[in-house]
């Protein structure tokens, strides 16, 4: 099957700039209503971030799964387990070699929101590792200094409790993590795709001295991929908030049973 026996070809629309949206201190709360520290700013031409990461997808020569990728609601078979191998190839701990398929760019946007998503973006060798892994080569290029400057800002970090070296202090843990919970491709030619990711982030410092305890957000980023090189690489994307599910009331966790979940559960791999 082809990729264009599963979408017509379509074009992406916006402004074609890149913006990153990065946590920001207490008092500028990321939605309304929201009283924890985790907010975020805009740095309009810088890489995506708090968005993806480490996760297996499928190899194939066909793409097998079914629903019409430009319906508005595809059968929930379009992120269900296929049976298709999944990618062998890793590079930067990050999975890669993805199917020239729908399904194959929707598990590239998947797995890499939650390799631009994890705290290891805070750490400078493995950001660029994995920026130069998820971007196209010339996006991932030109706007690394900025990324570099972002994430070297002492008055950013000192505003989400991390140390000026992008560590948490004694003591605490730092948690950044995204968890996909649904894909969908609305629009895929020969050589483009449109994904959209819809996940939620755990973000935060677990301990008994946190002042910006772990706390939970919804997203949907829409990333625009390229063929490049025999794999899906980002060229660009938007974030909105939500959806947003209604919360129950379940009672938080006290911080050192949220410090023991984050050093005893590892972050689940995004699969189909």
């Amino acid at each position: 099957m082809s990729l264009s026996d599963d979408n017509g070809p379509g074009g992406y629309g916006g402004t074609g700039q890149t913006r990153t949206h990065l946590p920001e201190g207490p008092g500028d709360p990321r939605r309304s209503g929201r009283t924890s520290s985790r907010s975020l700013i805009t740095v309009v031409g810088v890489v995506v971030v708090l968005i993806a990461a480490i996760a297996f997808a499928n190899r194939g020569d066909d793409d097998t799964a079914t629903g019409n990728a430009g319906s508005a609601k595809p059968e929930t078979s379009t992120t269900a387990a296929s049976g298709q191998h999944p990618v062998t190839t890793k590079a930067s701990g990050i999975p890669t070699g993805y199917p020239h398929t729908k399904q194959g760019a929707e598990s590239a946007a998947a797995n890499y929101s939650v390799a631009l998503g994890s705290a290891e973006m805070f750490n400078t060798a493995k950001r660029h590792e994995i920026v130069d892994t998820v971007y196209a080569a010339d996006v991932a290029a030109s706007h690394q200094s900025s990324l570099d400057s972002a994430y070297s800002s002492e008055k950013f970090l000192t505003s989400i409790g991390l140390t000026k070296d992008g560590s948490a202090p004694s003591g605490q843990n730092f948690v950044s993590r995204v968890i996909p919970v649904g894909t969908k491709a609305t629009a895929v030619s020969a050589g483009t795709a449109t994904v959209e990711v819809w996940y939620t982030s755990l973000f935060g410092l677990s301990g008994e001295t946190s002042t910006n305890p772990v706390s939970e957000s919804w997203y949907t980023t829409t990333y625009r991929l390229k063929w490049i090189s025999d794999d899906w690489k980002i060229t660009d994307f938007q974030q909105k908030d939500g959806p947003v599910p209604v919360g129950d009331d379940q009672k938080a966790s006290t911080a050192d049973d949220m410090t023991k979940a984050v050093e005893e559960f590892g972050g689940f791999t995004y699969a189909r």
